[in-house]
């Protein structure tokens, strides 16, 4: 994921290293810099054109380190949702978008979290729901059998979660 940099720990950080592709005159390597910490090409050329002053913002630098990290966890489903709920976080708050970008801090390390919450928070669902409930099985619809038990958080929790993980006690 961080083969040829490293795994770079804040905007400044990272501005750093860009700054000094940029003096040895290292087109590709700036690319190379950007893309492996998930900022467009585009804002890499705009850099070395001279178009803005930096190659990223703190909210740059947090949100494609976010989508390098989801790209390598392949998520799906609910966890996509969780990471959508991290990015709208994210976007609202400056202190988040620099605890994302700290190596201590990883995308999956916030998903373990959640994913423990809600398999020790599961709780078993009505019996009516499942008799109302079919699936298909070997291509055909059948009821559905319990007992179940579900867990995904309410959108709040898992928000406070997130900033929990991220934040610790400066949410």
């Amino acid at each position: 994921m961080w083969d040829k940099f490293g795994e770079i720990d804040s905007a400044e950080e990272l501005n750093r290293a860009a700054a000094a592709q940029k003096a040895e005159g290292d087109r590709e390597a700036l690319i190379m810099l950007a893309e492996e910490n998930g900022i467009d090409r585009d804002d890499a050329e705009d850099y070395l054109d001279g178009v803005v002053d930096e190659l990223v913002t703190p909210l740059m630098a947090a949100v494609g380190k976010l989508q390098v990290e989801a790209a390598d966890l392949e998520l799906r489903g609910i966890l996509k949702d969780w990471e959508d709920c991290i990015l709208e976080l994210c976007r609202k708050d400056r202190q988040m978008q620099i605890a994302i970008r700290r190596r201590e801090k990883e995308l999956k390390g916030c998903m373990a979290m959640l994913l423990k919450y809600s398999f020790e928070n599961k709780c078993q669902v009505s019996d009516e729901i499942i008799k109302a409930t079919n699936v298909m099985r070997n291509g055909r619809t059948e009821p559905l059998r319990g007992p179940v038990y579900m867990g995904v958080p309410v959108r709040a929790k898992v928000k406070e979660l997130i900033q929990e993980y991220y934040l610790g006690g400066q949410a």
